[in-house]
């Protein structure tokens, strides 16, 4: 037995380090800094009061259960694999609060340390994943398909079932979807995390082609748009390396669990809508989150989700994601690009450039270095056009600008002759655009010549019926519109006589 009072005379009367006690006791440096601690949690004074004998000191130190065997309170190793998962836990912090609620029948850190290790080893045959509190969130889809009838043409279309699973609690959100193209699949996040409330620090999908566009051990590529969603949320995408499921064994075993608890469960009925579906799977959902561990009977899902995962967890933005998919379109010659066989302007000056298209449900943004440079609401009309005219250079603004009723008031302005020319060309040309550009070129003989003698051109090619542009600018030309017109239209159109004009009774 060791001298416990020689022991504690050296660390308080002589003030020797432990490892110096330790050298000259012959006692080794662990056992003199238990015996300390086991000293300073029997509350006795030093010096020792009188009459405790080396016996009776001993006894205190080290209480002995029948046999002279020590019996050491054993600590439950499944609550402390819980305790670990939480943010900075440690088995050291553990130990502590272990060694104070069982005093001198605690175990040493060291045997402490080792026979949980010894306990997790003996657990699984494979590395077992420790995971933090809120720190992953595990996603996949089901194998097993759901089957949804058309009440109509009596068609059945299979869905999609998605699946969410956190990996410190099991906490776990399931939904069917039509398909699992990006769309759906950035919906289905949006609403996994709406439905938990917070968001994970960590996103772990599948290497599914809609989230993952190049999959690699090392260096993944995301979609663009998946990427964006997480900086939305402030989480970071992790895909599990190519071939490894263990990489995501919290969402294999969820998806099981949704197929066996939910998916056999509604095998027997028949649903007619994708909502009906999800309203069925949100009712199961619950009891599967209830339910208690087998293992850990006054723990389910839900309350190990509320104790674990919720508090560690990044709180909701205040909005949910838009989706808008992302492309690329290079700006034409006209300064459009074209969407989804729809045209949409952008500043003049950009083309040539290739632009990032950010294409959502409801608006259209263009983005150059990762800069707006224009946005349209989104239109569904085929080989449409939409135009912003601050988009046009100087000129196609003006041009854009005639309207035909400011056409017909500048016509006005320059005489009736000059109005009727202008209502005839907007009128009687197969597209209005033509009659525009030949509007504006009667304009721009007006600045030429005087609006006198633009009237009176316009008179002239009136009575010549050639109510044309080319008409009105050969007459200013030549200077016909100086020249009195015929008093009567027939003279206009009087043949001349002429030895070679062959009359009526040629004929007969």
């Amino acid at each position: 037995m060791p001298d416990f009072r020689k022991i504690l005379r050296l660390r308080f009367d002589s003030k020797l380090s432990h490892r110096q006690i330790a050298l000259s006791t012959g006692v080794s440096k662990g056992a003199v800094q238990k015996y300390l601690c086991l000293f300073e949690a029997t509350g006795l004074p030093w010096p020792l009061p009188e009459g405790l004998d080396d016996a009776a000191l001993a006894a205190k130190l080290c209480p002995r259960v029948g046999g002279g065997v020590i019996k050491y309170a054993l600590p439950d190793y499944l609550d402390i694999s819980q305790a670990l998962k939480g943010p900075g836990v440690t088995l050291a912090l553990l130990w502590e609060e272990y060694v104070e609620a069982h005093g001198l029948l605690a175990l040493r850190y060291s045997a402490y340390c080792d026979r949980f290790r010894l306990w997790s080893k003996k657990q699984a045959t494979v590395m077992r994943q420790v995971h933090k509190a809120g720190e992953k969130a595990f996603v996949d889809y089901s194998g097993v398909l759901l089957p949804i009838h058309n009440a109509a043409t009596g068609e059945v279309r299979d869905a999609q079932i998605f699946v969410m699973v956190m990996g410190a609690s099991n906490y776990t959100y399931a939904e069917a979807t039509w398909t699992q193209r990006l769309p759906d699949w950035i919906a289905s996040h949006v609403r996994a995390y709406r439905y938990f409330g917070a968001v994970p620090t960590l996103t772990i999908p599948d290497n599914l082609r809609s989230g993952v566009k190049a999959a690699d051990r090392y260096e993944p590529l995301l979609n663009e748009t998946y990427e964006e969603m997480a900086v939305h949320y402030g989480t970071a995408v992790l895909p599990a390396r190519p071939y490894k499921p263990r990489d995501k064994a919290k969402v294999e075993a969820g998806v099981q669990l949704v197929q066996r608890w939910i998916l056999a469960r509604l095998r027997k009925r028949t649903f007619f809508s994708l909502a009906e579906a999800n309203a069925a799977i949100a009712e199961l959902l619950k009891d599967l989150n209830n339910r208690p561990f087998k293992k850990m009977k006054e723990h389910s899902r839900r309350s190990l989700f509320e104790s674990l995962d919720r508090p560690a967890m990044r709180p909701l933005p205040a909005e949910d994601y838009v989706f808008m998919e992302s492309l690329k379109a290079r700006v034409h010659v006209d300064y459009h690009l074209e969407v989804d066989h729809h045209l949409y302007s952008v500043p003049y000056t950009l083309v040539g450039q290739q632009l990032d298209v950010r294409l959502g449900a409801r608006v259209v943004d263009f983005l150059l270095h990762g800069k707006k440079v224009a946005s349209h609401p989104r239109s569904f009309r085929k080989h449409g056009r939409t135009t912003d005219t601050a988009h046009m250079p100087q000129a196609h603004r003006k041009h854009m600008e005639w309207t035909p009723g400011r056409l017909l008031s500048w016509g006005n302005q320059m005489g009736p002759r000059t109005r009727d020319v202008v209502r005839h060309l907007l009128e009687n040309r197969p597209h209005p655009e033509h009659g525009y550009r030949s509007c504006l070129g009667l304009l721009s003989l007006e600045k030429k010549y005087t609006a006198q003698r633009l009237e009176a051109a316009c008179a002239r090619a009136l009575a010549l019926r050639a109510a044309n542009y080319r008409s009105v600018k050969n007459i200013l030309a030549t200077g016909l519109d100086r020249q009195e017109l015929p008093r009567k239209e027939e003279e206009l159109f009087t043949i001349p006589d002429h030895g070679n004009v062959r009359g009526p009774h040629y004929y007969h």
